[in-house]
């Protein structure tokens, strides 16, 4: 019986866009199950001095390119406007996505969050995106947008970066395995290959979705 991926993201991760409409079908087509982990990456960057991409820079220009790209490849949808980035700065979108994941609909909230943010040009880090869009799932907003700005989920955020900083993530999207521990959408399969046999076996020319 293949082993259980738990897939570690931050919902304001433009690569993570590619695993979120990609790991479904995938998990369905290998029986292997998965794990919807949203974490507090953020925190960690500030630990490492690490920032983002700044808008309008060579390295935003060629992230943006390669995303197209690598969409297209998977055949997946992309915009033709280059979508908000950063995408989430009052974390309002990750805190939805950490209590989506508590109450077991991270993936439904997920799926959600990143067609909003990528196919919509409606970033969920807004509150009245974020609003929106759980109306739309038919969740209760305003009793989930009190939740998320309680002082409670400021320890949550801080115990899902722990938790992160003692498995050796540090990006994301991240697949961990057991021990293994796999990141970037490209070592999606890798991870998934792991979760069936132990090990990373080559996938067949045109194996992969």
């Amino acid at each position: 019986m293949p082993s259980p991926v738990d897939f570690y993201f931050w919902t304001g991760s433009t690569y993570t866009y590619l695993t979120v409409k990609r790991i479904g079908a995938l998990a369905e087509r290998e029986g292997v199950s998965v794990n919807w982990r949203p974490y507090n990456l953020r925190a960690l960057l500030r630990e490492h001095n690490h920032v983002p991409f700044p808008s309008g820079r060579a390295k935003t220009a060629y992230m943006w390119r390669d995303l197209e790209r690598r969409a297209e490849m998977h055949g997946l949808p992309f915009p033709t406007t280059q979508p908000a980035y950063p995408s989430d700065p009052e974390t309002l979108n990750f805190k939805a996505a950490l209590l989506a994941s508590e109450e077991g609909w991270a993936k439904e909230y997920a799926l959600a969050s990143f067609d909003w943010w990528f196919l919509r040009g409606r970033p969920p880090g807004m509150d009245e995106n974020l609003t929106a869009m759980l109306t739309e799932m038919g969740r209760d907003a305003g009793t989930i947008l009190n939740r998320i700005n309680a002082v409670e989920m400021d320890a949550k955020m801080t115990a899902s970066a722990d938790e992160a900083r003692a498995l050796g993530l540090f990006g994301s999207p991240h697949f961990v395995v057991g021990r293994e521990v796999f990141w970037g959408d490209d070592r999606l399969e890798d991870a998934f290959s792991w979760a069936r046999s132990g090990r990373v076996i080559e996938q067949p020319a045109g194996s992969r979705p």
